[in-house]
């Protein structure tokens, strides 16, 4: 069967769908086959051959020759098979061609819905395979629609594909409409029922750290190192950063001259509080460090069981535990250690001076 027109149709549609005219071939000779087998009987072994280049479709049912047949739609007697071609002898496959034309309204119904069904699923892996690669990237789209639980819908990539932003992925107190321009973070990418489904985020800590990659030259070309990021979106975010070049000052390439770094992601972000410390392999400065903006003016640590004692200066307390206790906790989860801060009178009054002289970080060298 030729048919030029039925080709264009596969390579336009190709185009269409972002598909391959290869994988679509590769689905119509599926679906053409078990469209086949309907009509000839599902144990029959149908082999259909779709060429391009000549515009042609060819169908064949494939019969192996044996002695005795015991399964009719599969075999072949040599007898019958020789009466056909003089050489076969067993174990020859016996190629029988059959025209798709004759199967009928019923059966060419079947194969259009195969092939349709068939073609989905070749989009639907396309999409896929393109997505998944995205994966804890940054992109930007436009917000097609915001329904009224506040889920935001947003229009990514060339395909006009629509991600989804949940209520929980997005920085509290922000607020968008149907067409806004938005920087996103393609958090997961998984196949649903009706397709594939790409997951957005503007709240989880990567979106901060994808933020400063984009902003942060040195960032790019890894000469500085972000260690470790935490954050509460909508509240405060603190990150620990560390530069391979001694000459060059981590925390001032983050922040930027008169912060004009930083101050670009803070405003991204609605105004969210980025604590910006530098990494440390010393445990004790790096936990007094992950404490900023609060003075820390000893630290006892308890290796073993990664807990420590942190003491501030009374007037620093509640600066260095934060509102809700966010501050201490967002340190706790930066250094992997269980944090206990205390007030010096509190710790002068409970004894614990005693004996860690030699444990701790001076005010000074927590700055």
């Amino acid at each position: 069967m030729k048919s030029k027109d039925f080709f264009l149709a596969i390579e336009e549609l190709g185009k269409t769908k972002g598909i391959s005219s290869e994988v679509i071939i590769e689905s119509v000779e599926t679906a053409l086959s078990i469209a086949c087998k309907k009509n000839f009987g599902e144990a029959s072994n149908v082999i259909v051959k779709l060429n391009p280049d000549s515009h042609t479709m060819r169908a064949f049912i494939s019969k192996i020759v044996v002695e005795v047949v015991e399964t009719p739609e599969k075999e072949i007697a040599l007898e019958d098979a020789q009466q056909i071609k003089k050489s076969y002898k067993i174990g020859d496959e016996v190629l029988t061609e059959i025209n798709p034309r004759d199967f009928g309204r019923i059966a060419a119904q079947n194969a259009r819905q195969v092939i349709m069904n068939s073609l989905r699923q070749a989009e639907k892996k396309v999409v896929y395979e393109q997505y998944i690669k995205k994966e804890g990237e940054l992109i930007i789209g436009n917000v097609t629609r915001v329904k009224e639980d506040g889920t935001i819908y947003v229009e990514i990539g060339e395909n006009q594909m629509e991600g989804v932003l949940a209520p929980t992925e997005q920085i509290p107190g922000e607020k968008f409409r149907a067409g806004d321009r938005i920087k996103v973070l393609v958090k997961r990418v998984r196949e649903a029922v009706g397709g594939v489904q790409v997951i957005l985020s503007r709240s989880n800590y990567l979106f901060i750290k994808r933020l400063f990659e984009k902003e942060v030259p040195e960032i790019r070309a890894e000469i500085i190192q972000i260690k470790s990021i935490v954050r509460e979106a909508g509240f405060r975010t603190k990150m620990a950063v560390y530069s391979t070049d001694p000459e060059i000052d981590a925390v001032g390439s983050c922040v930027g001259n008169k912060g004009v770094r930083v101050n670009a992601i803070v405003s991204e972000i609605g105004g969210e509080k980025i604590d910006i410390i530098p990494w440390s392999s010393d445990v004790l400065d790096y936990i007094a460090r992950s404490l900023s903006p609060a003075k820390v003016l000893i630290v006892q640590a308890d290796e073993e069981n990664k807990e420590a004692k942190v003491i501030v200066p009374d007037e620093k307390l509640s600066l260095a535990i934060g509102k809700e206790g966010q501050n201490a906790r967002l340190a706790a989860k930066l250094t992997g250690w269980k944090i206990d801060v205390k007030s010096y009178t509190s710790a002068l009054q409970s004894g614990m001076f005693d004996g860690i002289a030699d444990e701790s970080v001076d005010e000074g060298d927590a700055e």
